[in-house]
């Protein structure tokens, strides 16, 4: 109970936030915080262990345009379509992780391939534009009442911004619990030595690809709570290579190995992103794109672990140096 409380305390606090009077634009930064961080926390369910996918913006784009043509088109509510989105975005990855892990393409091989399916799903979304509204992206379905809760769509910030802490709320447990399981070993093992842990009777390909699948069907669930907020999805910000690298980098610059450090990441590169919008606009294109690519290289040459790991470890070295040294033992 004593280590829960920090955590109970932290949930009641942002659970009063909307109390606040904080206005819509800061509750709406809130919610993108909470959204993306959990689907950075998804990415690094898997990134973690050396499985460095490039591209899980083709789960996002599966997530978001699965449920709002079922709904748009047939009229399916998202609560049907949640996990019919998600267990799509699980055939994908056993379908792409499958062959990479039978036949050990891993590393920079294995992210070429994610990379190559970002950018096929982002081509196939623009090619069906007769159903997909193509380039031009597509709106979900307006609801027959302001608020309703079959379809996902509320007038107000504050129903909406439950849903995505509960959401988050979700991703940290999962992570909680992959990091508590034996399978976390078994990765760890795995991602230092493959052959070794295949050796010693580990299931390699089943291991790995359990946890690719968990990933991929978590992002696909950001992605409809992400579409379902916003009500309008396009294929550059939903699937493709570019939204692919912004998850990655987020995660690199918040710290993968450590829980809250994709949701750091979320603030980080939100921050980022408001502020170059602020300063600079839309004058400059491909600004974000340069800047964000700069960073990443940054991060990984001088702070590996992201901004929240580097943080814990100088705490942790001060608390070290702080304690007093122990007397040697007598001869």
């Amino acid at each position: 109970m004593p280590r829960m409380l920090p955590w109970l305390i932290a949930v009641a606090v942002l659970a009063v936030i909307p109390f606040l009077g904080l206005g819509n634009y800061y509750l709406h930064l809130l919610i993108t915080i909470l959204i993306w961080g959990f689907i950075y926390t998804s990415w690094s369910l898997m990134g973690r262990f050396g499985l460095v996918s490039l591209g899980h913006g083709a789960f996002l784009g599966i997530g978001a345009y699965t449920v709002t043509l079922l709904w748009n088109d047939a009229g399916l509510s998202p609560w049907i379509g949640i996990p019919i989105a998600m267990v799509f975005a699980g055939i994908v990855a056993v379908l792409i992780g499958y062959p990479c892990f039978r036949f050990r393409i891993v590393g920079h091989y294995f992210a070429l391939v994610t990379l190559a399916l970002s950018e096929v799903v982002r081509l196939t979304i623009v090619a069906l534009r007769d159903t997909t509204g193509g380039s031009l992206g597509i709106t979900p379905r307006s609801a027959d009442t302001p608020n309703s809760l079959m379809a996902l769509q509320f007038s107000d910030k504050e129903t909406f911004f439950y849903i995505a802490l509960a959401v988050w709320l979700f991703g940290l447990w999962v992570w909680k619990l992959v990091d508590r399981s034996m399978a976390r070993y078994a990765l760890e093992a795995i991602s230092e030595e493959e052959d070794a842990s295949a050796s010693l009777g580990m299931n390699v390909t089943r291991t790995k690809l359990t946890i690719t699948v968990l990933s991929a069907m978590l992002t696909a669930l950001g992605g409809v709570l992400y579409a379902q907020y916003q009500l309008y999805i396009n294929p550059e910000t939903m699937s493709g290579i570019a939204i692919s690298l912004q998850i990655v980098f987020a995660v690199i610059a918040g710290g993968m190995y450590v829980q809250l450090g994709p949701t750091v990441g979320a603030v980080f590169t939100l921050l980022l992103a408001e502020s170059l919008r602020i300063l600079v606009g839309h004058d400059v294109h491909g600004l974000d794109g340069t800047i964000y690519g700069l960073l990443l290289v940054l991060f990984i040459i001088f702070m590996p672990k992201g901004i929240l790991g580097a943080l814990l470890e100088r705490l942790e070295k001060r608390g070290e140096a702080s304690r007093p040294a122990k007397p040697a033992p007598a001869e």
